[in-house]
């Protein structure tokens, strides 16, 4: 691959992608710059061009995890993440999860409509997914045991037993949001839009192991290259904003310089 691991390409994700080889990549995730809801110093996105990209790109067994919303245009909500979501299965992608980014303390609305508390999270595989590290939470039992031993009037006696047990968490994942508490790192807020760093850490350390190879085409302030620093993967971004790569040149530079800020 002609490319450096652990570096931010400013350029189009296109540029960079056609600098890899076939089947490259073990996870991508990102967030694009859908519907125009936010002005990304006026750049847009070739999506269809893009998902042919990432699909050659990504490994074999490979994810992409795919963030995107909704804006409402003339009443409507835009219906782009479930046309998104179809390109990538045209494509080739199975859709393995829909899982939600749910926002605990989202922006309040007016209007007619509920406050919007979620996005999409699209987990697309390049066939079967070949590592799933489930986050996993406790949970009791409670149940009864063998039969002990008939009572003196006959009735049968159980023991009654509990223990604790793991099982997997369920897929809507709920974060808190906004400046101190997506990210400890103030400069990433002169980003308009940031992922909260624990999303990608929970998504990384589902589907990659260390030393696999990361990428974020959008890769915006660097949440991505951060995290997947300080869990020990590969990672390569594209961003074609200068401005944006200066910014999250900044925040990510103690993380490659310090062991010791290797933790999250």
């Amino acid at each position: 691959m002609l490319l450096e691991f652990n570096k931010i390409y400013n350029e189009d994700c296109l540029n960079t992608m056609n600098r890899m080889e076939d089947n490259t990549i073990d996870c991508v995730i990102t967030s694009p710059p859908y519907d125009n809801i936010r002005n990304y110093n006026g750049y847009k996105f070739d999506f269809c061009n893009i998902v042919h990209e990432l699909y050659r790109v990504i490994k074999n067994g490979g994810v992409v995890i795919w963030i995107v919303a909704d804006a409402t245009i003339n009443g409507s909500e835009t219906g782009t993440s479930f046309r998104q979501a179809l390109k990538f299965m045209e494509i080739g992608f199975k859709l393995h999860d829909t899982m939600i980014y749910y926002k605990n303390n989202p922006m309040p609305q007016t209007g007619n409509r509920y406050h919007q508390m979620f996005e999409y999270m699209f987990c697309f595989s390049k066939g079967t997914p070949k590592t799933f590290n489930p986050i996993k939470e406790a949970t009791k039992f409670r149940g009864l045991a063998n039969m002990k031993n008939r009572g003196k009037e006959g009735s049968l006696n159980y023991e009654k037993i509990e223990r604790t047990s793991e099982k997997k968490v369920g897929n809507v994942f709920m974060y808190s949001i906004g400046g101190g508490i997506s990210t400890p790192d103030k400069i990433a807020y002169k980003h308009p839009a940031i992922f909260p760093e624990k999303l990608v850490k929970d998504q990384i350390n589902t589907w990659t192991n260390e030393n696999d190879i990361v990428y974020d085409p959008f890769m915006g302030s660097g949440t991505t290259a951060k995290v997947a620093e300080l869990l020990n993967r590969k990672w390569i971004g594209s961003e074609i904003s200068q401005e944006y790569v200066e910014i999250a040149n900044e925040r990510i530079l103690p993380y490659l310089q310090n062991d010791l800020f290797k933790q999250i």
